[in-house]
C-alpha cells in the first residue's frame, strides 16, 4: 500500500534564515540599483568644479611661466659663458705657442735652457713653483707667464661655471615639462567634466558667463587721457600717466583668447596680459603673478584702497591677476576657453593690491 505521509514541514530556525538571506538580497539589489541611478551632476555642481581645476590650472601656468623664464635666462648665461670660453681658450693658446717660439729661438741658438723648460710645463704654476727666483727668467718671460696663469685659472673658473650651469638648465627644462603636463592634465579634466553635460547646459553656461562680462563692461568706466589737457577719464583719475596708457593697452585686447604662457600681442594668460599692458606704457614688469605681486608698493586687500591701473593679487598662492580699472572692476585674462574681459574684483578672493 502506498504511503500517503505529509510533506515534512521546514522549521522555524530554517525559515528566519531564508528569511534573512531574501532581505538581505533584496537591500543588495536596492542598493546596487540606487548606485546605477546615481542622480546625474548638475551645470551648477560641474561649474564648481571646472572653475576650481582653472584655479589649479592657473598655479601650474604661472610655474610654467616662472620655469620658462628661468630657462631663458640661464640659456642666455650658458650661451655668454661659453662664449667667454672660447676667447680665453683663444687667449691661452696664443700664449703658449708664444712660450713655444721662444724653445725653438734657444733649441736654434745651441739648445733649450733648463729655465725654458721648465717655462713649456704644461702647468704655467708648475714653472712658477719651482723656479727659485724671478732672475732664471727675463722679465717679459715671467710676466707671460703670470698673464697666462691668471688666464688659464679664469677659464678653468668659466667652464665649471658653465658645467653648473649646464646642470641648473637641465633640472628647469624638467620643471617646465613637469608644469606643462599638469596645466594640460587639469585642463583635460575640466574638459572631460563639461562633456557630461548637454549640449544644452553648455550653451548655458557660457550664456551665463557672458552675461556676467557683459555686466562688467557696463558697469566699468573707460580708460585714457585726454592728452591736450592731461586730464583722465572716471577710470584714471588719481592714476599715473603710465597706469592709465595701461589700462588703455589692455583695453584694445578686450576679447583677446586666454592661452597658458602667451604675453601677447593676440593672446595672453593673466600675468602676461599684465606684462604686456605695461610694457606699453614703458614699464617693465615681471614674468608672473606671485613677481608682480612683489613688483609695487602694497596697498593691503581692502578694494577702497585700489586705484586704476594697480594689480589686484588674487588667491592666497596669488596665482592669479588683474588690472584694477575703477568702480569695483578689474580687466583680466580669466582662464582657458575665455577672452580678456571686464569682471568684478571681488570675483575672486583678493590676496594683494599692488600700486606699480
Amino acid at each position: 500500500m502506498a504511503s500517503h505521509r505529509r510533506p515534512k514541514q521546514p522549521s522555524r530556525a530554517r525559515i528566519s534564515v531564508l528569511t534573512a538571506a531574501a532581505a538581505t538580497a533584496v537591500a543588495i539589489s536596492a542598493q546596487a540599483g540606487t548606485a546605477s541611478a546615481a542622480p546625474k551632476p548638475t551645470k551648477e555642481s560641474v561649474k564648481a568644479q571646472v572653475d576650481k581645476l582653472n584655479e589649479q590650472a592657473e598655479v601650474a601656468t604661472e610655474q610654467y611661466n616662472g620655469a620658462k623664464e628661468k630657462q631663458q635666462q640661464l640659456q642666455k648665461q650658458v650661451n655668454n659663458i661659453q662664449d667667454q670660453v672660447a676667447r680665453q681658450q683663444s687667449e691661452v693658446s696664443a700664449m703658449q705657442g708664444t712660450l713655444g717660439q721662444l724653445a725653438s729661438s734657444q733649441y736654434r741658438s745651441g739648445g733649450i735652457d733648463p729655465t725654458v723648460q721648465l717655462m713649456l710645463s704644461s702647468d704655467p704654476a708648475q714653472f712658477l713653483d719651482k723656479a727659485s727666483s724671478l732672475d732664471q727668467v727675463s722679465s717679459q718671460q715671467a710676466d707671460t707667464l703670470k698673464q697666462l696663469q691668471q688666464k688659464q685659472r679664469k677659464l678653468d673658473q668659466d667652464k665649471a661655471e658653465a658645467q653648473q650651469k649646464l646642470a641648473e638648465l637641465d633640472r628647469t627644462a624638467k620643471e617646465l615639462k613637469s608644469a606643462k603636463s599638469e596645466v594640460q592634465q587639469k585642463l583635460s579634466k575640466a574638459q572631460s567634466l563639461l562633456n557630461t553635460l548637454t549640449a544644452q547646459e553648455r550653451a548655458a553656461l557660457r550664456a551665463a558667463e557672458a552675461a556676467s562680462a557683459e555686466r562688467a563692461s557696463r558697469a566699468a568706466p573707460r580708460a585714457g587721457l585726454d592728452t591736450s589737457t592731461g586730464s583722465g577719464s572716471a577710470s584714471t583719475v588719481g592714476a599715473s600717466s603710465y597706469a592709465a596708457a595701461a589700462i588703455a593697452a589692455a583695453e584694445t585686447r578686450l576679447g583677446s583668447p586666454y592661452v597658458y604662457g602667451a604675453t601677447g600681442p593676440s593672446t595672453f594668460d593673466c600675468s602676461g596680459l599684465m606684462l604686456w599692458a605695461y610694457q606699453q606704457a614703458g614699464i617693465t614688469l615681471p614674468r608672473t603673478s606671485q613677481a608682480q605681486a612683489g613688483a609695487g608698493t602694497s596697498m593691503g586687500t581692502s578694494l577702497a584702497n585700489a586705484k586704476p591701473g594697480d594689480l589686484i593679487i588674487y588667491y592666497s598662492g596669488m596665482s592669479h591677476v588683474g588690472m584694477y580699472v575703477g568702480n569695483g572692476q578689474i580687466i583680466h585674462a580669466p582662464h582657458t576657453g575665455a577672452v580678456v574681459r571686464y569682471e568684478s574684483a571681488t570675483v575672486m578672493p583678493i590676496a594683494k593690491i599692488v600700486r606699480i
